[in-house]
């Protein structure tokens, strides 16, 4: 799809890059030429992951947690030290889990926005103030999810990644004076590991869910990596402020509310 040293000599951070969709952007920086260090708050399997990685390219791998600034600091000092830069932050950590609104707690509520939203904020201002404004060059790039019509079930989630996508929108204005192009890639439901994670009854919904999708299937972790690369490259140099949706048409088609109905199925 694209030459193979597409990337090369360019240097990507990816946070949340231990598994899931940040695994697989990460291993398709690497299969186009890039150097790639992957975060994530869990030692153990972000080294694993590393150690999988370094099959496929340069691939480097710090303990971060974005909501810590000092630990941001740190992040920003080892890649300076280890690979000499940074031209491409791939802002990929988060997290959230099912709540409906009248019985979300302040502090998983906080929790979710902190992780979220002030996380990809962190982490943006400090790359950009390190890297990007002093070289006058740089991408950023936010993965967001489908909160276009809401988020029934989730509205923490979708609170937070609302305000990444309006984020996405004033860094793109604010730092296009010095070369940065900032945008989001927002994926539907994703195929990876982390579905097994989910109640019985979420299983279920999430089987039926496929079904009704309109383009009969859900989306993979290749789909969001293609995007990203698109986004990253010389092809989208005259875009800036934008999300990609990734979803097969979910912000457009099916019913938000099921996904809502069915997390109060299991929690009555």
């Amino acid at each position: 799809m694209y030459v193979s040293d597409l990337f090369k000599g360019k240097k990507v951070l990816v946070t949340g890059g231990r598994s899931g969709i940040g695994f697989g952007i990460a291993k398709a920086f690497l299969n186009l030429g890039a150097e790639v260090i992957i975060a994530s708050r869990k030692e153990e399997p972000l080294l694993a992951a590393a150690e999988e990685l370094q099959a496929f390219g340069s691939c480097y791998a710090k303990v971060c947690d974005i909501r810590e600034t000092d630990a941001i600091k740190e992040l920003g000092e080892m890649i300076q030290e280890t690979i000499g830069g940074l031209d491409i932050l791939i802002n990929n950590a988060g997290g959230q889990f099912p709540a409906p609104s009248n019985v979300i707690a302040q502090k998983g509520w906080a929790a979710v926005i902190n992780n979220n939203l002030n996380g990809t904020l962190y982490m943006s201002q400090h790359i950009a103030n390190t890297f990007f404004i002093p070289q006058k060059s740089g991408t950023i790039i936010n993965i967001t999810a489908n909160v276009m019509r809401g988020f029934p079930g989730m509205a923490h989630t979708g609170a937070a990644r609302a305000g990444v996508e309006n984020l996405t929108k004033s860094l793109g204005q604010e730092w296009a004076a010095h070369n940065i192009r900032v945008n989001a890639v927002a994926p539907g439901t994703i195929a990876t590991s982390g579905l097994e994670n989910y109640p019985e009854q979420m299983q279920a919904f999430l089987k039926e869910s496929e079904k009704k999708n309109l383009m009969k299937r859900f989306g993979t972790t290749q789909d969001v990596s293609n995007a990203v690369l698109f986004l990253s490259s010389p092809l989208a140099s005259y875009i800036s402020g934008v999300t990609l949706p990734v979803d097969g048409l979910e912000h457009l088609a099916g019913d938000r509310m099921e996904l809502y109905n069915t997390i109060m199925s299991f929690m009555k």
